[in-house]
């Protein structure tokens, strides 16, 4: 191998400290610029959000990188994007109240078994895109659905309604005709049985 691909492959093209930057510069506008986006690019995707989730980062590696295609260049980047992430990360666990700002706060798409339009709207997720995401956690309806929370990360959390004393005695008298149907089945085997 000769020595002119050992120095493309390994020379950076920039100076070390703008490789530093380019990167950091990059995460702060990508963490601004999704929290601004909203929860909705982080989870429920859909084919629109999914294109701009895949192009964004094509459309920010020279940025990232700049005129260098050096595996020294992309090392020393994809180490300071690893570092930034690690650094604001253990950062924003220690200060909760600052995590709140960039992460946002969770917004609520049912409440007592209510949709709340403002919501929905506020996040812009549309009915069949919540209904989907109940399914996908085993809701057969969104009538099951107690509370549905859009958290900050992007995932919908719900929880079931809890059955209403009228359906709890429902399922009682149901459970108790169940019992009478099968003791009387068992009661016309024996008489049958008998001479």
């Amino acid at each position: 191998m000769d020595a002119k691909v050992w120095t493309d492959m390994f020379a950076l093209g920039l100076p070390v400290l703008e490789k530093v930057l380019r990167p950091i510069a990059v995460y702060a506008f990508l963490v601004v610029g999704l929290r601004l986006a909203g929860k909705r690019e982080l989870a429920q995707l859909n084919p629109f959000d999914l294109v701009v989730l895949l192009t964004l980062s094509n459309t920010v590696q020279n940025a990232i990188i700049g005129d260098d295609n050096s595996v020294t260049g992309g090392i020393i980047g994809a180490i300071t994007l690893l570092a930034v992430n690690w650094v604001v990360v253990r950062f924003l666990f220690t200060h909760p109240s600052l995590e709140r700002v960039v992460e946002g706060d969770p917004t609520v798409l049912v409440d007592n078994g209510q949709l709340q339009e403002a919501g929905l709207r506020q996040e812009l997720i549309t009915l069949a895109e919540l209904e989907a995401a109940a399914h996908r956690q085993g809701f057969g309806s969104l009538k099951d659905v107690e509370r549905a929370v859009l958290e900050p990360t992007g995932v919908i959390s719900f929880a079931a309604q809890k059955p209403s004393e009228e359906m709890l005695r429902h399922r009682e008298v149901l459970k108790r005709l169940d019992d009478l149907g099968r003791e009387l089945g068992e009661l016309r085997a024996a008489v049958a049985v008998r001479p």
